[in-house]
């Protein structure tokens, strides 16, 4: 704006005073209008939206001091420029106290007002720009994430600075930080997004199916291709392939992918044509992809062909207050859906989640809180309310928190929007163990105790894992969740 042609209103009631300022002016290329009034000068501005305004003091109306005031009041942002015969330096300090950005005296030179105005415009762009990212950094919410921590913030900045490349995208961060997320949002920001977004998970698939599941197949390609499949490659044409936990791809496989982003060009498996497409490919993985180069367990050229752009997802033990921001989210997120009355968190229950270390990350803590909105209700979550497991483990400073023991960690499986599991939130104290019945006469004991037993022993394998138990048994995990309220209800009546 500073250097280029800009929209300037002169508010001038004398004619030819106006036409001088008009033809200094107009040699720079400038949009010009004229108002003679202070009405009309408000109207023009509403209008026309001036990026500078040549504001004279003496009006027939009104003074252009009442003129600025009004300006501002509307939020009209154009940098006013002062001009009067009536220069002294009372009217230079009102001026600059009603917004004025500088103070030009009548009669002046052309040099006193081009230079005048291009630092008044060169001001209000340089305003501007600050205020975009004073924006930024205050941001709280982006594409699906929630978080204001300056580490989010690097990865906002991140992700809208590479949207519109064509790059490769390589996302790393230990599991339930949001890798699959991140990756929608670098879709989103592109101008790709009109197209498909294409997830695979690379270490949910068999071995022997991924291929196809990347590449599509023919009918008859193996046993058990009864008709033609269309591959995520060419589902995301045009679009975003997003290849999550890329490190648990076999070596083989390893080597058809690198000729496929070498060259965009696929084969179906069985197909005797190749085809071309035009995919953006995102990548993620929990592991260092580096050390996973110098171990073996992934090509070297692979990996500079797709770590292009690096996305590091900061986990959330690093992300302050940000926990909190997540928790109040999820809870009035599953509050609505579950009919419950929470509307916040006790002061003792927020200061328990944010001294935890939460080595489940992000989904753990939406686990957790599923569990407490499940369980109890209330309008507030009081600290006891929280599960044992985090109450036993919020005593740990937070910042130099040490990683979860692997035994804490749940076996993968299929849990959005990674798949790749995290641990779930410890139930309440489960309740007292039925005391064996008696065997009936034909030596059979009743099913409701059977199947108790059979639960909580299943949660104590799975260290009160309700997701893992449920799994172990054949049955949903909401089913868990309603027979332990169920017997909760049962001690406390009895």
């Amino acid at each position: 704006m500073a250097g280029g042609p800009a929209r300037v209103l002169i508010v001038e009631d004398t004619p030819t005073q106006a036409e001088v300022a008009r033809a200094l002016l107009r040699d720079l290329g400038h949009e010009i209008r004229v108002a003679e009034t202070g009405t009309a000068a408000l109207e023009q501005a509403r209008a026309w939206l001036p990026d500078a305004i040549l504001m004279d003091i003496e009006l027939p109306d009104f003074s252009g001091f009442e003129a600025m005031r009004k300006l501002r009041a509307e939020g009209l942002e154009a940098a006013v420029i002062v001009v009067t015969a009536h220069g002294s330096v009372n009217h230079a300090v009102e001026a600059m106290r009603e917004g004025a950005v500088d103070f030009i005296v009548k009669p002046f030179a052309k040099t006193r007002l081009t230079v005048t105005l291009g630092n008044a415009l060169e001001k209000r762009a340089l305003a501007s720009e600050l205020r975009e990212v004073k924006a930024q950094l205050q941001r709280d919410r982006f594409m699906g994430f929630i978080g204001a921590s300056p580490a989010m913030q690097a990865v906002y900045r991140t992700v809208e600075s590479v949207a519109a490349s064509k790059a490769n995208v390589f996302i790393t961060g230990e599991s339930g930080t949001g890798k699959e997320l991140a990756a929608e949002a670098v879709h989103r920001a592109s101008p790709r997004r009109g197209r498909g977004f294409v997830a695979l998970n690379c270490g949910a698939i068999p071995r022997d199916l991924l291929e196809s599941e990347i590449f599509g197949h023919v009918k008859g390609a193996f046993t058990g291709a009864t008709e033609n499949r269309t591959g995520a490659a060419k589902l995301a044409d045009g679009g975003t392939l997003f290849l999550d936990e890329i490190g648990e791809m076999p070596l083989d496989m390893q080597v058809k992918l690198l000729r496929f982003v070498q060259t965009g060009i696929l084969q179906p498996v069985g197909a005797s044509r190749a085809e071309k497409v035009d995919v953006r490919i995102v990548s993620a993985t929990n592991r260092d992809p580096w050390a996973e180069v110098e171990a073996g367990r992934f090509r070297e050229d692979l990996y500079y062909r797709l770590y292009v752009v690096p996305v590091e997802m900061p986990p959330l033990r690093e992300r302050g207050e940000d926990v909190l921001l997540i928790a109040r989210h999820f809870l009035a997120s599953f509050a609505k859906e579950e009919g419950r009355r929470f509307r916040g968190f006790a002061r003792e229950a927020e200061a328990a989640l944010m001294a935890y270390p939460w080595p489940g990350n992000v989904r753990q803590l939406q686990n957790v809180v599923r569990n407490i909105v499940v369980l109890q209700d209330g309008e507030r979550v009081e600290r006891g309310m929280l599960p044992a497991m985090l109450l036993r483990g919020a005593g740990a400073p937070r910042a130099t928190a040490a990683p979860a023991e692997p035994a804490a960690e749940a076996p993968p499986a299929p849990v959005a929007p990674e798949p790749a599991a995290a641990p779930w939130p410890e139930p309440p104290a489960p309740p007292e163990r039925p005391a064996p019945a008696p065997p009936a006469a034909d030596g059979f004991e009743p099913l409701a105790v059977v199947e108790k037993r059979h639960i909580l022993a299943a949660l104590d394998h799975t260290g009160q894992d309700v997701p893992r138990a449920a799994a172990m048994l054949g049955i949903n995990p909401s089913t868990i969740y309603r027979k332990l309220q169920a017997w909760k209800k049962e001690e406390a009546a009895g």
